[in-house]
Formats: C-alpha cells, structure tokens, sequence
C-alpha cells in the first residue's frame, strides 16, 4: 500500500511528528517476510498503532518493496520512509492509553 489517500496531507504530518522520536520495534533483515515477521508487526500495531521499523537492506529499491509487502500484509498505512526507516500506522478502535503512541505523544 503506497501512502494512504485517505489521510490528509495534515494528519500524515501530524503522524509524522509523533513517529520522529520513536524508535524501531520491529527489524527486518532479510527479503522474506515471514509469519512470525508479519504477526509481530501486526501485535505492535494493535498495541501502540503508530510504529517504526528498521529494514536493514542495503538496496533502496530492495527496502521500498519489502515496505510496501509488510504495510499490505498487515493492512496498514505506510506513512513514510527515510532511509532504513519505514513509519506504519493502523488505528485500533480500543487504543490501551498507556501504550498507544498516539495518545502518549499527540501535541
């Protein structure tokens, strides 16, 4: 999934913000995404709705693929990528206050 449409240019900023002082819950190092990749994905999701994860492969073509494959294997949005670095956003209708990164560091 390539940057949502149905987020507004304002929100993917917003989300963007927030993410910046996150720090990656999740390392990808190979070009295979696993069930066990793709279910600890989906858990962080669940748990803090905005997260970020490092793709650690040297080919920049390579990363925006397997970016792209994990945000459509777990239906979430891909908000943005800077380097290794890829930011996931999937709300939870019941977010847990004291994990979700939204309701912890929204401005």
């Amino acid at each position: 999934m390539k940057i949502n449409d149905l987020l507004g240019s304002k929100q993917r900023k917003q989300l963007r913000k927030i993410a910046h002082h996150l720090r990656p819950v999740v390392t990808i190092a190979d070009l295979k995404i696993t069930d066990g990749v793709s279910n600890e994905v989906a858990r962080a999701l669940t748990d803090h709705e905005l997260i970020k994860i490092k793709i650690d492969i040297a080919e920049k073509e390579k990363r925006q693929d397997v970016a792209v494959r994990i945000s459509d294997s777990v239906e979430a949005s891909l908000i943005q990528t800077i380097g290794k670095c890829v930011v996931l956003y999937k709300p939870n209708p019941t977010p847990n206050p004291k994990l979700s990164n939204l309701l912890r560091y929204s401005f």
